[in-house]
């Protein structure tokens, strides 16, 4: 179906912009399909393995619902199932797994795991989620923005908060499709140089533009996405009380909004601490695109499957 057949999708980096445009361009018309009520067995008979170490409602939904819709069938595989990285090496649980499955998601909070888990397996495997990247989710974040706009370059994106694993893939998928990314939040907690260092050298080739802020008025000045996260998770607990204090200035507002351009978007990844991070009144209201941006995760990682997965 194309030339990335066989592919591992594990950093948004790996991918070129027109790899990552043709997924978009394949999202459209798979979704299109779905609501006309059809659906192509673009993999009829294969197996996905879906591996997780914690628990996830959008992540397991889509991707199960999303082979079964194109023909295949998926094996989810709890927290805490099998032997990987404890009673069996991460390469021999990879090379097992290879002789079963056709492909593999694995939602996983160790990266480097992640990638040693590819290296080891001939079949394609996506990184659902890791501590410090979310691929998938970055590809549904911009194509609930096609949705909205069109064209997307030049496009202004705000993202307010800490400096989370989707703030870093959005970040780098902005920079390679040439929207405009900025990063507001109090200086500590922007992106690191090992992430911006990628961000800027796409962006010299896609004419996207990235900068970094404390300043609200310059984040909102023509912006056009407002996009958070939650601003602690697993492991952050005992910074509740810091986080609470620093990111305080920067919870999306109704007021946020009124700054930015009238047909703004509100976009989160979800789970959301709604009332911390993003008020109701945003959640719930006119612009919020939340639930698309949720929905949109089951289109795109069909094109994705369909992509690398197909004969």
């Amino acid at each position: 179906m194309s030339g990335m057949r066989g592919k591992h999708y594990l950093h948004v980096q790996d991918f070129t912009r027109e790899e990552l445009l043709l997924i978009l361009e394949t999202t459209k018309g798979l979704k299109l399909e779905a609501k006309r009520g059809l659906l192509q067995p673009l993999l009829k008979g294969k197996a996905l393995g879906m591996v997780f170490d914690q628990p996830s409602t959008r992540t397991r939904i889509s991707f199960e619902i999303g082979i079964q819709q194109m023909g295949g069938y998926a094996l989810y595989m709890r927290p805490g199932e099998l032997h990987l990285g404890k009673k069996e090496t991460i390469s021999d649980t990879a090379r097992v797994m290879s002789r079963y499955l056709d492909g593999l998601m694995i939602r996983w909070n160790n990266f480097e795991e992640v990638r040693a888990f590819a290296e080891n397996s001939d079949i394609p495997v996506i990184n659902g989620m890791s501590d410090i990247n979310h691929p998938v989710q970055a590809l549904a974040d911009v194509f609930t923005m096609m949705e909205r706009f069109g064209d997307v370059r030049g496009l202004k994106v705000s993202f307010f908060g800490d400096r989370t694993n989707v703030a870093n893939s959005l970040a780098l998928m902005c920079s390679k499709l040439g929207l405009s990314y900025t990063h507001c939040a109090p200086k500590q907690y922007w992106i690191l140089p090992e992430w911006t260092t990628l961000i800027e050298g796409n962006c010299k080739t896609s004419g996207g533009t990235f900068s970094q802020t404390e300043k609200i008025d310059e984040a909102t000045q023509e912006c056009r996405v407002v996009y958070t996260d939650v601003w602690w998770w697993i492991g952050q607990e005992h910074e509740e009380a810091e986080r609470k204090d620093a990111f305080s200035p920067f919870r999306v507002t109704a007021d946020i909004l009124n700054k930015c351009k009238r047909d703004v978007i509100f976009e989160h990844c979800l789970p959301a601490a709604r009332g911390v991070e993003v008020t109701d009144e945003v959640m719930d209201g006119p612009h919020s695109a939340i639930f698309d941006q949720a929905e949109n995760r089951l289109h795109t990682e069909k094109a994705l499957m369909a992509l690398v997965m197909a004969s």
